[in-house]
């Protein structure tokens, strides 16, 4: 006879123990971890968004330089 498959409760059940103890291993990060890191986050974001506006504002003069000069 072959074997029969645990209900669904009980593998529903089986699931969430599992989740739950998953959960208790997970290490969290102290609070000031947390803000060192948005700290770096954020200068990393403010150097980007510096370099990408330098890049647009040089790229818009050279192609006004090009412009100004097949226009005439």
């Amino acid at each position: 006879m072959a074997e029969k498959k645990p209900k669904v409760w009980h593998r529903a059940g089986k699931f969430f123990r599992d989740c739950k103890s998953e959960i208790k291993k997970i290490v969290w990060p102290t609070p000031r971890s947390v803000f060192k890191n948005m700290g770096v986050v954020l200068a990393v974001i403010v150097i980007i968004g510096l370099f990408v506006f330098g890049l647009d504002t040089g790229l818009h003069a050279l192609l006004g330089l090009i412009m100004n000069v097949a226009g005439q």
